[in-house]
């Protein structure tokens, strides 16, 4: 005998989801994206937008090492550079 005799499944197959015909909008924040102009993601911060800034403090009564970052200099936070840049 089956474990499954007399049961009667609720299993409804999903209808297929209809696709919208919008036309391809670049996202500003899509960093690693795929777009039609050239840019060159930082040297410096990797795209982070940030670099890294150790800061030394004392954290109830226990003295150690806090990294808060700080905006990259080399960008200025925008995280990519329009066009190809060469590392220099």
């Amino acid at each position: 005998m089956d474990a499954h005799d007399g049961e009667e499944d609720d299993f409804e197959p999903e209808e297929p989801d209809e696709f919208d015909d919008e036309e391809d909008v670049e996202d500003e924040d899509d960093l690693f994206g795929v777009t039609s102009d050239a840019r060159t993601i930082c040297h410096l911060c990797g795209g982070a937008g940030f670099i890294a800034n150790p800061t030394a403090a004392v954290i109830s009564g226990t003295p150690r090492t806090v990294d808060n970052g700080r905006e990259c200099p080399h960008c200025n936070g925008a995280r990519k550079f329009p066009g190809l840049v060469p590392p220099v």
